[in-house]
């Protein structure tokens, strides 16, 4: 009557699976083991260099905050930095806000540093 339906037979019930409960679970380690090499452990990284950076934070810094605003940091206190962003106009934030040193003056800086020190051996 209907030429193109096949006849669907009903499978019999094999037997339980016959892996281990140990072989089983080797995908799901392997998946912890890429998430925590690819996502745990650099973000871990990331963090403790941010929390490094914070710390080290001193006055003369030029610093760019998560706002995206750059500034020269004036003042350090425990929880908070006041940071110039024009002449004259100050801002204070907390230190976590900081997201990073300005690079292009931290380089020139690090430079600076580095002849002072021949100098001095000279």
């Amino acid at each position: 009557m209907f030429p193109f339906v096949s006849v669907a037979y009903a499978q019999s019930a094999g037997e339980a699976s016959s892996q281990s409960p140990f072989f089983q679970f080797i995908p799901l380690v392997l998946i912890l083991g890429v998430f925590w090499f690819l996502i745990i452990r650099p973000q871990r990284k990331k963090q403790k260099e941010h929390v490094h950076m914070v710390d080290s934070l001193r006055k003369g810094d030029k610093v760019v905050t998560n706002g995206g605003i750059f500034g020269t940091i004036i003042k350090v206190g425990d929880e908070r930095v006041t940071l110039e962003i024009a002449s004259k106009v100050q801002i204070h934030l907390e230190r976590q806000q900081v997201a990073r040193m300005d690079n292009k003056v931290a380089q020139s800086k690090e430079d600076k540093d580095d002849d002072d020190v021949e100098e001095k051996r000279s």
